[in-house]
């Protein structure tokens, strides 16, 4: 299969823009098990893309039930680079309004219930989060999101949530008080494990509402998300249609070499299983020394 150097990740309105051409389905099983779903394979902007609904089609994996290692080890195995996520949130501050798009920066992780590595087993790896967004990559969606007419933010921090209830009232006010800017299910997770995968990973927060902390507003509920979400697919569809055509061929970040010193283990301890199991990441580094990476 031809090389995919871009991927998106995101809801199903997404993948239904009748600018992608020649579409097709991808059925990939990794070591970690299987994605959430097909990939959807096409030309977007005269470039190939590969697409994934997060949650599967028709909406079935609750966020902890996702199996992100899969979905984002798939990206990878089919030559991504990068990676455009796109994701439903609430907002955590008044001049952030519902239709908006955050481009954040930040992640908070709040999660409990998810596996956020590839590593275990044997093998220890020490990865940098301190920027866990690929800012070239977010430079390039936020200008595109100006010149088709969204109202954008760039920079802000992501609250992840274990979900799938939204937050109580005390808490949404807590996480207003550590000073985040949206709240959401799923980014952090993705973009710990983009980062150990080498890939440039940027999210699109699309703002469906208040959360519950905005006591003038009605409470956060899924109609009211399903009518942003389908307004949001829209917009979203329009910015990564521009955006995708003016991705560089080749990255000079430093995303992709994320794991050049992360591997502290001794690589003569690490058993052959481990070596097939993490070899997509790791075999451009391997030269068999104790300590190298």
């Amino acid at each position: 299969m031809e090389e995919i150097r871009i991927g998106i990740i995101g809801g199903s309105g997404l993948y239904e823009m009748a600018e992608l051409e020649g579409r097709e389905e991808v059925q990939i099983e990794t070591p970690f098990g299987s994605p959430s779903d097909a990939y959807i394979v096409g030309t977007l902007g005269g470039r190939k893309v590969a697409f994934l609904s997060r949650h599967g089609r028709g909406h079935r994996l609750m966020p902890s039930e996702l199996n992100y290692r899969a979905n984002i080890y798939g990206f990878k195995q089919m030559g991504v680079e990068w990676l455009i996520s796109a994701s439903a949130v609430g907002s955590m501050r008044e001049k952030i309004r519902p239709m908006d798009i955050v481009f954040v920066d930040q992640f908070f992780d709040r999660t409990y219930k998810r596996t956020a590595s590839f590593f275990g087993e044997g093998v220890v790896a020490h990865i940098q989060m301190g920027d866990p967004v690929c800012g070239k990559l977010a430079d390039i969606l936020a200008a595109t999101a100006g010149e088709v007419g969204c109202r954008t933010h760039r920079g802000g921090t992501y609250i992840c949530i274990e979900g799938p209830q939204f937050s109580t009232r005390g808490e949404s006010l807590i996480y207003r008080s550590w000073g985040v800017d949206v709240i959401g299910m799923t980014n952090a997770t993705e973009a710990k494990l983009a980062r150990e995968a080498e890939l440039c990973y940027a999210t699109m927060a699309l703002v469906t509402d208040y959360d519950c902390w905005h006591v003038e507003e009605e409470e956060v509920s899924v109609i009211q998300i399903i009518e942003y979400l389908n307004k949001n697919a829209e917009n979203a569809r329009a910015i990564i249609s521009r955006a995708v055509q003016l991705i560089p061929e080749k990255r000079d970040c430093r995303c992709g070499e994320a794991l050049k010193d992360a591997v502290i283990t001794d690589r003569s301890m690490i058993t052959d299983e481990m070596r097939k199991k993490l070899g997509l990441f790791l075999s451009k580094y391997e030269t068999g020394g104790k300590g190298e990476s």
